[in-house]
């Protein structure tokens, strides 16, 4: 009775580590060096695999899970080139550059310092999710019958941080001389960023929490979470800069503030990567999430650019990409992707493009993000909803004289507004955004959604 009890209880501790995009959970109760191991084993077996890149951010515990993954890895005969402490985008390009069949980093992201798990990629730094390779690799994680290879693979040390380094210094052009806040929360990206920005002559670097730390003693490592800014904006004010920018815990996403302390949300940010996209690579598409203002799209054409909408989550946008041709794009989460960074997230690259762009028109982030501001978005609003099916069928049907589409979860856009209404992979959550040309016309509609989901969360 015991054993039985046991198998269920560790059946659902597994069942809940595995996300739509990723591996992640809470360490040692939901992901220890045995869950590691058998992980690192299931993705070798999966990909059918020779040789992996491995890689693992500045959390207390990431030593530990890398070499508990890695010996999973080197179990089923597969080699490993093991590149240390890297963040995400550097173990992207490192899968991208270096002969492998894929690789994985060992990070939380932006999650509280208790959590760990992994970011797994195919080949060519295509990403593992939901819908391809993780849950083949849980139900193999769960039957516990990954016996070993007859040979066991070998592990070598590869260093890739001073090529990265080179690589995406080599993107600056023409970046004017100013002074720039970087909020590095103490997390992955003050392990490479600070080396690229000294490559760009004059720019001079203000600092915040850039000793690796994965206890982030200092704020959370989110930058989606506007608390989490204050102290940028405070420090953007304290030294007169014009700009500030924010990484997250393995510094894939970014977020900028202008000089006024004000957020430009990624959607803006991404019509200002396009400007410099598409003058490289005049008429290819530009990717962005159905939460993102319509200027997006209205830019992306005014431009020369093929607007590509795709619904939220990296393994769709970067899949997309590759499918319709996109140089670039991004989401409002702050994941900015680059064609020319092997169809990947960097939120490093994404700073310094913007500069690039910013410096060639001669403006300052807040004149080019007020242009942009042309309509009033609600931002994303959270609501609890147990009966997620039945509450978004009430959306489709009171606002059934709309152009409705279902590419994630309910759109109805009108000539004068927008309204987008999805599910949570995860949680019992309902997640919208609204957009109107008016300010009033925003309230009035956010209103009436309100009064239909219930109180925001």
């Amino acid at each position: 009775m015991y054993c039985h009890s046991h198998r269920l209880v560790t059946l659902e501790r597994l069942m809940s580590i595995f996300k739509a995009y990723d591996i992640r959970g809470t360490y040692p109760d939901q992901v220890d060096a045995t869950t590691a191991r058998k992980i690192g084993a299931a993705f070798a077996r999966f990909l059918g695999a020779k040789r992996l890149v491995v890689g693992r951010d500045m959390r207390t515990m990431a030593p530990e899970i890398q070499d508990a993954v890695i010996d999973g890895i080197l179990d089923q005969g597969c080699d490993v080139i093991d590149i240390g402490l890297a963040s995400t985008p550097m173990t992207y390009f490192a899968i991208g550059k270096l002969d492998c069949d894929g690789g994985l980093c060992v990070t939380a992201s932006h999650n509280p310092k208790q959590y760990i798990g992994f970011k797994l990629c195919r080949a060519e730094a295509r990403p593992l999710s939901a819908d391809h390779g993780i849950p083949d690799i849980q139900e193999m994680v769960e039957a516990d019958d990954l016996a070993p290879a007859d040979a066991r693979g070998k592990r070598d040390m590869v260093d890739v941080k001073s090529d990265f380094i080179d690589t995406i210094a080599g993107f600056a052009d023409g970046i004017r001389p100013m002074k720039l806040v970087v909020d590095y929360a103490n997390g992955m990206g003050a392990n490479e960023a600070p080396s690229i920005f000294a490559k760009i002559p004059g720019l001079e670097i203000v600092p915040l929490y850039e000793e690796l730390d994965g206890t982030f003693p200092n704020h959370e490592a989110n930058p989606l979470h506007e608390p989490n800014l204050d102290d940028l904006r405070a420090k953007i004010k304290e030294v007169g800069a014009p700009m500030g920018i924010a990484f997250d815990g393995d510094a894939d996403r970014c977020a900028f503030v202008d000089e006024a302390g004000r957020t430009v949300h990624a959607d803006l940010s991404t019509v200002i990567l396009a400007r410099g996209m598409l003058e490289r690579h005049p008429g290819k598409g530009i990717i962005y999430d159905l939460r993102s203002s319509k200027v997006v799209p209205e830019e992306i054409e005014r431009l020369g650019g093929r607007p590509v909408r795709e619904r939220v989550g990296h393994s769709f946008m970067k899949e997309t990409m590759r499918k319709e041709d996109c140089i670039g794009g991004g989401e409002l989460s702050g994941h900015f992707y680059f064609g020319e960074f092997y169809f990947t997230d960097c939120g490093v690259l994404a700073c310094v493009l913007v500069l690039n762009q910013l410096s060639k028109e001669g403006r300052t982030l807040k004149d080019a993000a007020d242009e942009l501001r042309r309509y009033y978005p609600t931002g994303e609003i959270n609501f609890r909803v147990e009966d997620k099916a039945a509450a978004l069928k009430q959306i489709e049907e009171t606002f059934s004289d709309a152009e409705i589409d279902h590419l994630d979860g309910v759109t109805a856009t009108y000539s004068d507004w927008w309204v987008n209404v999805r599910p949570s992979n995860t949680e019992p959550y309902l997640r919208m955004c609204l957009e109107a040309d008016t300010q009033e016309l925003m309230e009035q509609r956010k209103a009436q959604l309100v009064s239909m989901l219930g109180d925001p969360i």
